[in-house]
């Protein structure tokens, strides 16, 4: 199976309406992605018959799971899932913050050529990162434990919002939230082509 028929696959899998130009534009993120890893390394997955998964079909799960506004990508690497979720979702913002150099040049680079009008690339450290906006949603695949990912973002959360973490059995680390945090829910996640365990946790201010 090729790239293009393991995401039209994995779309219907996770019942997703996904339209040819917009798969189009996910299977020529991840040509931009395997070109610039080479020199890059940008990601530790490299194989081509993995990315679809690990990359587009992961950040693909948690869409219907997500809510519409004004959405801060925390530590987004190569930019994943925010510029994913940005193609899928062309009337919400995106906003994606990472301290690396190299992978917020790939993304801004990404964005000009999938013609991404509702994404913007900050190359910032989060805690001292000076905006006065404020998030519905901010969301995190790999970013860090949970409690320092809602400890370190909390002064972009607007009144109402909440975080969104991606994780794998987030248990253990639910554990270790402070009072001042609630868990709304832990969804499971199925993602085609992934045998590993993955959720995705919804917090909010207590």
């Amino acid at each position: 199976m090729n790239q293009a028929e393991e995401l039209a696959l994995g779309v219907a899998q996770l019942g997703l309406e996904c339209p040819p130009d917009v798969q189009g534009k996910l299977l020529r993120y991840l040509e931009l992605l395997q070109k610039w890893n080479r020199v890059y390394n940008l990601s530790a997955i490299r194989e081509p018959g993995q990315m679809v998964s690990y990359h587009l079909l992961d950040s693909l799960a948690v869409l219907p799971h997500l809510w519409p506004g004004r959405w801060l990508d925390v530590g987004c690497g190569a930019g994943l899932p925010g510029l994913v979720l940005a193609l899928m979702r062309p009337e919400w913002e995106f906003v994606l913050l990472d301290s690396n150099r190299k992978k917020t040049s790939f993304v801004q680079q990404a964005k000009i050529e999938l013609g991404l009008r509702n994404l913007s690339v900050c190359c910032a450290r989060v805690e001292t990162w000076p905006m006065d906006e404020r998030f519905d949603g901010i969301i995190s695949r790999a970013f860090a434990e949970t409690a320092k990912f809602v400890a370190q973002t909390g002064h972009l959360l607007a009144p109402g919002g909440r975080w969104a973490a991606m994780k794998g059995d987030a248990r253990q680390e639910l554990e270790r939230l402070p009072d001042t945090v609630l868990v709304e829910q832990v969804v499971p996640l199925q993602v085609p082509g992934l045998a590993a365990a993955r959720s995705l946790v919804v917090l909010k201010r207590n």
